[in-house]
């Protein structure tokens, strides 16, 4: 779900090739799932193999991160590890949509109608344990690292970027503000021309950055202020947020009062089912570790060919090409670096 801060804060568009060098930490659960959910057939079927497995997350995963190191990127992908257990209703809404999903995509595929199937297909979307598995294997061929987070993956994100050991947090969720991502990086691995839903149109998706002081100066608060709008809105650790309250309700909330405490008198019928310091010290305090390494290695060729052709069955002319964009983005980057590090 995310909190849905998409009307409240500056956002400014920017080029993939203006972020040459930039060390992006992704959350990787959200890239894959996104990849999961978009790249399908034209009545939502995903990509699979002759055995019946899912590959769309291995297009995405290979084609899109293939463009962003062709750029001059460098992405490390972090993993999720454990999550609070306040997260437990928010997975459980998620798994009802799912079903009622299932149902609705059978309907529309009794009735041959391929726009629909294709809309219910895509709110079906799960992670399988294989699937997890294949993309590790994947980003490794690559030479790409990973991070395994204690936690929330986004909260890993956010430390690091925080650190400065990454630049950009990347992900289509807002939380990462709310985690302390000084820089949040969205529409990187979904950008490009999208079908609007429900219409017969399309929108381009470009990539947007944000920028978390930019952020509290436009709003007027400090960070523990914006993260007490987050919770008024909702969270997924309370997904539904006080009922009937929106985004810029909660802000102007806030702002007037200071505190989530301090405005709650002033909400009709406002309950929260957990204790709202419970959900603060999520986003305040969270689950990360210094335990991890970053390093980007040369991808292994032969390996993704025997991989994505051999057992994937993706076309081998397709990935041969991907291949040699990968190396002359590398090389560029290789060059770049070298050049820094001269005339330091």
């Amino acid at each position: 779900m995310g909190v849905n801060f998409k009307d409240l804060i500056p956002k400014n568009p920017v080029k993939l090739e203006d972020l040459s060098g930039k060390i992006i930490a992704i959350d990787a659960y959200n890239a894959i799932y996104q990849f999961l959910s978009s790249i399908r057939q034209p009545d939502g079927t995903p990509l699979k193999d002759s055995t019946g497995k899912i590959t769309s997350h291995l297009s995405g995963l290979f084609y899109r991160t293939g463009n962003l190191v062709e750029r001059g990127l460098k992405p490390v992908y972090i993993l999720d590890g454990e999550s609070p257990a306040l997260k437990a209703a928010e997975i459980e809404r998620r798994k009802q949509i799912k079903i009622q999903a299932v149902a609705e995509y059978e309907k529309a595929a009794a009735e041959g109608d391929t726009v629909k199937m294709r809309k219910y297909a895509q709110a079906t979307t799960t992670m399988k344990d294989y699937m997890l598995e294949d993309s590790i294997k994947l980003l490794e061929l690559m030479g790409l690292p990973w991070v395994q987070a204690p936690g929330e993956g986004e909260a890993q994100a956010a430390y690091m970027t925080k650190k400065g050991d990454t630049d950009y947090c990347v992900s289509q969720d807002y939380d990462s503000l709310l985690f302390g991502a000084p820089k949040l990086l969205r529409n990187v691995t979904i950008s490009g021309r999208r079908k609007i839903p429900d219409k017969n149109m399309y929108m381009e998706i470009t990539p947007e950055i944000t920028e978390l002081s930019k952020t509290l100066n436009f709003c007027k608060l400090n960070y523990e202020q914006l993260v007490d709008v987050g919770i008024l809105i909702g969270t997924d650790f309370n997904p539904n947020g006080i009922k009937g309250l929106g985004p810029k309700t909660a802000l102007k909330l806030i702002q007037e009062h200071n505190t989530l405490e301090n405005a709650i008198p002033h909400i009709k019928n406002a309950t929260f089912p957990v204790e709202p310091n419970i959900i603060r010290d999520i986003f305040l305090n969270p689950k990360v570790s210094d335990n991890y390494k970053i390093e980007w290695k040369n991808p292994n060729h032969q390996g993704i060919i025997d991989f994505l052709c051999g057992e994937k069955e993706f076309s081998e002319e397709r990935i041969q090409k991907t291949l040699e964009r990968i190396e002359t983005g590398s090389k560029k980057q290789k060059s770049k670096t070298s050049l820094e590090q001269w005339f330091k």
